[in-house]
Parts: C-alpha cells; structure tokens; sequence
C-alpha cells in the first residue's frame, strides 16, 4: 500500500481486494479460484474508499485473510464474504493504530520542515511510515494466517452441507448488494442514474454476443463524450442568451 512504490495515484488500485487476492493466488498457485473469490469480495468494498482518516472497514487485511481461508475450505464466493467483513472490521483497528503511530513520526516530520531538512522529510514522510507499517502488520497478518487461516478452513469444510454454510453465502450475497448500493449512492448523481441503468440493461442484452470488457469500455467512453458535448453545447447556448440581431427592415430607411 505504500505510497513510494508508484505514487499515490495507484493507491486505489493497490489498496483493494483485487491486488490483494491477486497476490494471494500467486502465492497459493491457484490465481483463477483466488480471482473468483475476490470478486465477490470487491463488491461489498466498491463503495469503499480512505479520504486520508480511518474507514469502517480494511479491505485489503479483509481479503488477506478471507481469500486463502475461502481456498484452503473450498468456499463458495458467498461465505467468503461473511469471513471477509469480521476481519475487515478488525483490521480497521490496525488502521487506527497506524495512524496512531504516524502521529509520533509526524513530530520528526515537523522539526525537519522547521530545519529545513530533505533528506529528514523524505525519512519521515515516506521512509519511516513504510517501516512502521510494515511491522505492524506483517507480523500480526503471518500470525493470522499461519495459526487462523487453516483453523477456520477446518470448521467450515466440517460445517459443509449444513444449513450453516447456507447461511454464509446467502448472507454474502446480501452484502455484496449492498456494496454495489453504497457505490450507486456514492458516486450516482439523479441525472445520472439513467447511465446506469443503460450499461445493466445493455450488459443483459449483449450478453450472448460474447462482448468483451474492452468493447463496453469503448462505448461508455463514447457515449460519456456525447453527453459531455450536448452538455457543453447547452450550456454555452443558454450563456449567450437569444444574441444580439442585427437584421434591419430596409423599409425602415
């Protein structure tokens, strides 16, 4: 997650169940079923996002520990998400404490900017947040999946075929319906909803031609474009107003 890798505008992009579970999967050697998995955990974390303080829930600890337990038991994409929240819910702790320990680096940070020293900005900045993280968490996430992660695949492969593992995926699904909700009112403006509603209902339509992620990326791209246009277009009409005519009857000479 860190910051010095490729800058913060990959954050998004590393801080998600995504990169996470991608990660997962190369280390267990089942990148498609870690794949699988994580998708369904991305749902609930859509409407996820750190604006700089502490969040709900940990999306990336979440699926650090969800995704090898969903593997390891043979889980459905369903009750891995019922064992991603919990863990997500504790990881927000984590977070919390992270902040917590930024707070005494931060004083260092301080004095370097009154001394105007780079060398310490960059050690206080980047350097030793990396380092604090980094022994906060790895060692309690190692501990969580060395110890956790196969107890846990063990009590849900025993609980396989009961109502119990029912249970999990139908409570799963409800929550990635949910995450999908939290993104709509998130980012869904009323005048926008009908965009929504366009990509859903084309995605149904088109669904046995086979199109591909790229293709329905080119038409949104397109069909933003011409919103954007006729916006633009309108709006400059309604600044100009009715204009100033020039035309004169030549009978009025």
């Amino acid at each position: 997650m860190s910051r010095a890798l490729l800058g913060g505008a990959t954050l998004t992009l590393r801080f998600s169940p995504l990169m996470t579970g991608l990660v997962v999967g190369i280390v267990m050697g089942d990148v498609a079923g870690a794949m699988v998995i994580t998708a369904a955990i991305q749902l609930i974390y859509m409407g996820v996002f750190s604006p700089g303080g502490t969040m709900p829930s940990e999306p990336a600890v979440a699926a650090s520990i969800a995704v090898p337990v969903a593997l390891l038991g043979n889980l459905e994409p369903g009750a891995a998400i019922s064992v991603a929240v919990p863990v997500g819910l504790l990881g927000a702790y984590l977070y919390q404490f992270r902040f917590f320990l930024n707070t005494f680096i931060g004083k260092g940070t301080d004095k370097a900017v009154k001394e105007l020293n780079h060398k310490s900005i960059t050690r206080t900045v980047i350097i030793y947040p990396i380092i604090a993280s980094f022994v906060l968490f790895v060692p309690l996430i190692f501990v969580a999946l060395y110890w956790g992660a196969p107890v846990i695949a063990d009590v849900i492969a025993a609980l396989e075929g009961t109502v119990a593992i029912h249970i999990l995926n139908v409570v799963g699904g409800g929550l990635a319906a949910i995450g999908i909700a939290t993104t709509i009112y998130v980012i869904g403006k009323r005048s926008y909803i009908v965009f929504f509603l366009l990509a859903f209902f084309m995605s149904v339509i088109f669904k046995d031609l086979g199109i591909t992620m790229v293709t329905y990326a080119i038409l949104g791209t397109l069909i933003a474009a011409m919103f954007v246009l006729a916006k633009s277009n309108t709006n400059k009409a309604a600044t100009a107003g009715p204009g100033n005519t020039d035309d004169f009857d030549d009978d009025d000479f």
